[in-house]
Protein backbone atom coordinates (compact mmCIF):
# COMPACT_ATOMS: atom_id res chain seq x y z
CA UNK A 1 0.00 0.00 0.00
CA UNK A 2 1.34 3.41 -0.98
CA UNK A 3 -0.29 6.56 0.38
CA UNK A 4 0.54 9.92 -1.16
CA UNK A 5 -0.01 12.97 1.04
CA UNK A 6 1.16 16.44 2.10
CA UNK A 7 1.80 17.98 5.51
CA UNK A 8 -0.53 20.91 4.80
CA UNK A 9 -3.55 18.75 3.91
CA UNK A 10 -6.10 18.38 6.77
CA UNK A 11 -7.71 15.39 5.05
CA UNK A 12 -4.31 13.73 4.87
CA UNK A 13 -3.77 14.20 8.59
CA UNK A 14 -6.95 12.31 9.45
CA UNK A 15 -6.20 9.66 6.82
CA UNK A 16 -2.64 9.30 8.13
CA UNK A 17 -3.99 8.61 11.62
CA UNK A 18 -5.76 5.54 10.19
CA UNK A 19 -2.65 4.60 8.23
CA UNK A 20 -0.55 4.82 11.38
CA UNK A 21 -2.97 2.59 13.27
CA UNK A 22 -2.80 0.07 10.43
CA UNK A 23 1.00 0.25 10.40
CA UNK A 24 1.21 -0.39 14.14
CA UNK A 25 -1.03 -3.49 13.99
CA UNK A 26 0.13 -4.88 10.62
CA UNK A 27 3.38 -6.46 11.79
CA UNK A 28 1.81 -9.91 11.65
CA UNK A 29 0.02 -9.28 8.35
CA UNK A 30 1.44 -9.75 4.89
CA UNK A 31 1.23 -6.10 3.94
CA UNK A 32 3.81 -3.38 3.41
CA UNK A 33 3.02 0.28 3.85
CA UNK A 34 4.88 3.22 2.38
CA UNK A 35 3.75 6.80 2.60
CA UNK A 36 4.99 9.41 0.18
CA UNK A 37 5.02 13.04 1.28
CA UNK A 38 4.85 15.47 -1.59
CA UNK A 39 6.72 17.99 0.55
CA UNK A 40 10.32 18.81 -0.28
CA UNK A 41 11.23 20.12 3.20
CA UNK A 42 12.56 17.14 5.16
CA UNK A 43 12.52 19.05 8.46
CA UNK A 44 8.83 19.94 8.01
CA UNK A 45 7.96 16.30 7.37
CA UNK A 46 9.96 15.18 10.42
CA UNK A 47 8.15 17.76 12.59
CA UNK A 48 4.78 16.66 11.19
CA UNK A 49 5.51 12.99 11.88
CA UNK A 50 6.77 13.72 15.41
CA UNK A 51 3.99 16.12 16.36
CA UNK A 52 1.36 13.58 15.27
CA UNK A 53 3.24 10.62 16.77
CA UNK A 54 3.15 8.82 13.40
CA UNK A 55 5.57 5.93 12.94
CA UNK A 56 4.83 4.63 9.44
CA UNK A 57 7.63 4.86 6.85
CA UNK A 58 7.71 7.98 4.72
CA UNK A 59 9.54 8.98 1.58
CA UNK A 60 9.94 12.60 0.52
CA UNK A 61 9.15 14.50 -2.64
CA UNK A 62 7.23 11.71 -4.30
CA UNK A 63 6.10 13.58 -7.40
CA UNK A 64 7.83 11.10 -9.72
CA UNK A 65 6.33 8.07 -7.96
CA UNK A 66 2.90 9.69 -7.98
CA UNK A 67 3.15 10.20 -11.75
CA UNK A 68 3.99 6.51 -12.20
CA UNK A 69 1.03 5.40 -10.10
CA UNK A 70 -1.72 7.80 -11.16
CA UNK A 71 -2.37 10.97 -13.09
CA UNK A 72 -4.90 12.11 -10.49
CA UNK A 73 -3.76 14.97 -8.30
CA UNK A 74 -6.07 14.29 -5.34
CA UNK A 75 -4.50 13.85 -1.90
CA UNK A 76 -4.49 11.73 0.03
CA UNK A 77 -4.21 9.05 -2.63
CA UNK A 78 -4.11 5.42 -1.53
CA UNK A 79 -2.65 3.01 -4.07
CA UNK A 80 -2.68 -0.74 -3.74
CA UNK A 81 0.02 -2.72 -5.48
CA UNK A 82 0.25 -6.48 -5.85
CA UNK A 83 3.31 -8.64 -5.13
CA UNK A 84 4.40 -8.35 -8.75
CA UNK A 85 4.45 -4.54 -8.50
CA UNK A 86 1.28 -3.97 -10.53
CA UNK A 87 -1.08 -1.18 -9.54
CA UNK A 88 -4.37 -2.69 -8.45
CA UNK A 89 -6.22 0.51 -7.62
CA UNK A 90 -5.75 4.18 -6.85
CA UNK A 91 -8.29 5.42 -4.32
CA UNK A 92 -8.58 9.22 -4.16
CA UNK A 93 -9.41 11.12 -0.99
CA UNK A 94 -9.67 10.53 2.71
CA UNK A 95 -10.91 7.13 3.82
CA UNK A 96 -12.70 6.08 6.99
CA UNK A 97 -10.69 3.97 9.41
CA UNK A 98 -12.89 0.95 8.70
CA UNK A 99 -12.23 1.25 4.98
CA UNK A 100 -8.46 1.44 5.47
CA UNK A 101 -8.56 -1.66 7.68
CA UNK A 102 -10.78 -3.56 5.20
CA UNK A 103 -8.48 -2.66 2.34
CA UNK A 104 -5.50 -3.93 4.30
CA UNK A 105 -7.31 -7.15 5.10
CA UNK A 106 -8.07 -7.70 1.44
CA UNK A 107 -4.42 -7.06 0.52
CA UNK A 108 -3.11 -9.51 3.11
CA UNK A 109 -4.95 -12.44 1.56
Amino acid sequence: MVVIWDTTCPFCKRHNAHLDKLYRISNAQKIRILSVALDTDEAAVRRYMASNNFSFPVSLNGAALRQRLTQRRVIPMTCTIDKQGRLLQAIPGEMFEEDVMELALALSR
